[in-house]
């Protein structure tokens, strides 16, 4: 069957097409995998199959940008692997999956990259795009880094100011970091929190006698995660690199989001489902297990306007992307940590009701409209990680992934029914309205009215571009306004007074020969100087933190900004 689906012809009739920025009534014809045409009237070859989408809404295929898959995090494997995930996310919508590879410490970022593509091309029922986690710091990264962007298809990685001693970057490592990231036009993620009083205040909640999930809450305050993500920010800056804050949880740190974009700086940012729809009054729950479920790093916040002041960022721009956050773990797993919450692995369930959930809590409520919803899920991760337009628009000659929806229909979400993983299900109960009727997969028809048809291994890796214009053609025009420019002025011809340890010597402290060891000091720091523009946004005078890093004449990239016209094919 497999085979001959990708073939398929489909015309999807009377129904209200909708991209981010307008809906129209259309019809839309695919073949070959990709969409044909769009429009009224159309002429098409016969056979094709014919689904009626009177009344119903034709969507791009969600994009979910932060799934975990198939990998072990705290001491347990998580519930779902490329086949059940991918599965799970059709089932609810998404048509695309971008997965985090997270190598251990000191591990090769190539190996656990090669390994992942490994387990999942096999069982992968939708595309998939992989980030790579930058974990440690060193030169071996750097260059790991560029080989991954050279030669397979990754353009997106992602960094961490907590856990510390797992994965934390110091600020030095993540401006290092971030500084190759933007040699190599890749998307710099960051997951900002401040690690190293995450790690302070959790001990001091441990040694007040706290130990369940409440714990989570109570060492992991907003404020922990609004002055990392401004350091972030700030950090991001200075590199001169883009940067896109990953799990923003917060009120607080939302407005240093909003702050940043308003002076201009090039902030991304995205939340989950669970931070824009639950608040952090579950870790109070009387059921251990129940607390326990709603475990997730930042944790859901006590505040309980914060859900749907998150929603209404999203609505507005100041956040550009929900994603599920995905990483499914039984009740079994999360018990790690019955005596200790920071035992607890950080992770929830989600791929599957990502759609629907934002829908009721987004669209349902006011907060935002169909176009609206379609950024958000689909298209501006679309753009921001370079698949746009042949991901996230229904055009002529974009990827056929698409989704008919019911925005009338409901259904009521629940564990007994969920396909993804885990034995909990955070919106339990939750009825929603916004229901996906048929899901197309690059021309493959997959879902249809909850029946799923889709073999394991028929999805593919998607590599990906470097340098999207969404993010770097600011950064390129800045870098050239912005250029540091030393002033040009006759040396300085007085007296310079002794070096303090050439008086030592003279008193017979030191080597006798004070005079030439001022001298050298003084040449040496002269000859490490100036260091070329054309190669790097920065020119000081001294030694510089990546000096240890070999210099490359030129690095073969991609797509350069500015180069290659972003032409869909």
């Amino acid at each position: 069957i497999a085979t001959n689906m990708g073939s398929m012809r489909i015309l999807i009739k009377g129904g209200k097409v909708v991209n981010d920025d307008f809906t129209q009534e259309a019809d839309v014809y695919i073949e070959n995998g990709i969409i044909q045409q769009v429009g009224k009237e159309l002429m098409i070859p016969g056979g094709a199959k014919v689904i009626d989408a009177t009344g119903k809404l034709v969507l791009p295929g969600g994009i979910d940008t932060n799934v975990h898959l198939q990998e072990s995090f705290m001491n347990a494997t998580i519930q779902d692997d490329f086949y059940n995930g991918t599965k799970a996310a059709l089932m609810g919508g998404t048509t695309t999956v971008m997965a985090l590879v997270l190598p251990e410490q000191h591990c090769s970022l190539l190996d656990s990259y090669e390994n992942c593509r490994a387990s999942a091309d096999a069982k992968t029922c939708c595309d998939y795009a992989l980030h790579v986690g930058v974990t440690w710091w060193g030169p071996k990264v750097h260059n790991e880094m560029e080989t991954l962007v050279r030669e397979h298809g990754v353009n997106s990685f992602q960094m961490f100011m907590a856990y510390k001693d797992m994965m934390m970057l110091r600020d030095s490592e993540l401006y290092q970091a971030l500084q190759t990231c933007k040699d190599i036009g890749a998307i710099a993620r960051v997951h900002a929190e401040n690690g190293e009083l995450v790690a302070e205040t959790a001990k001091e909640v441990l040694d007040l006698g706290i130990t369940g999930p409440e714990g989570i809450e109570i060492s992991r305050p907003e404020e922990l995660e609004s002055e990392a993500t401004h350091r972030a920010v700030t950090i991001a800056n200075r590199a001169h690199c883009p940067i896109y804050l990953v799990n923003v949880s917060s009120m607080s740190a939302g407005d240093m989001v909003a702050a940043a974009k308003m002076q201009s700086k090039v902030v991304h940012a995205e939340t989950t489902v669970a931070h824009a729809v639950l608040n952090g009054s579950q870790y109070y729950h009387q059921d251990w297990a129940h607390a326990a479920a709603h475990v997730v790093a930042p944790p859901l916040r006590i505040d309980p306007n914060t859900p749907g002041y998150l929603m209404s960022l999203l609505g507005n721009d100041t956040l550009s992307v929900v994603a599920s956050g995905h990483r499914p773990f039984s009740t079994k797993q999360r018990a790690l940590g019955k005596e200790d919450f920071t035992k607890i692995p950080h992770g929830v369930a989600g791929i599957q009701d990502r759609m629907s959930v934002i829908w009721e809590r987004g669209v349902v409520t006011g907060k935002m409209d169909e176009n609206r919803f379609v950024a958000v899920t689909s298209s501006n991760a679309a753009k921001i990680y370079n698949l746009y337009p042949r991901k996230g628009r229904i055009i002529p000659g974009a990827d056929a992934d698409v989704v008919v929806w019911d925005p009338d229909a409901t259904r009521t979400i629940s564990v007994s029914s969920q396909v993804q993983g885990g034995d909990f299900n955070l919106y339990e109960g939750l009825r929603c309205h916004g229901v996906p009727l048929v899901t197309i997969s690059r021309g493959r028809l997959v879902c249809e009215n909850g029946v799923f048809m889709c073999a394991e291994g028929s999805g593919k890796f998607y590599p990906q571009r470097t340098f999207p214009d969404y993010l770097y053609k600011k950064m390129v025009q800045r870098e050239k306004s912005q250029a540091y420019k030393g002033v040009v002025r006759d040396p300085y011809s007085g007296d310079v007074a002794k070096v303090a340890n050439a008086i030592k010597k003279e008193l017979g402290l030191g080597p006798i020969d004070g005079e030439s060891a001022s001298k050298g000091l003084h040449n040496t720091r002269v000859q490490q100087g100036v260091r070329d523009l054309h190669e790097s946004s920065f020119s000081l005078s001294g030694s510089q933190v990546d000096d240890h890093i070999p210099k490359r004449s030129s690095a073969r990239i991609l797509a350069p900004p500015g180069g290659r016209s972003s032409g869909i094919w």
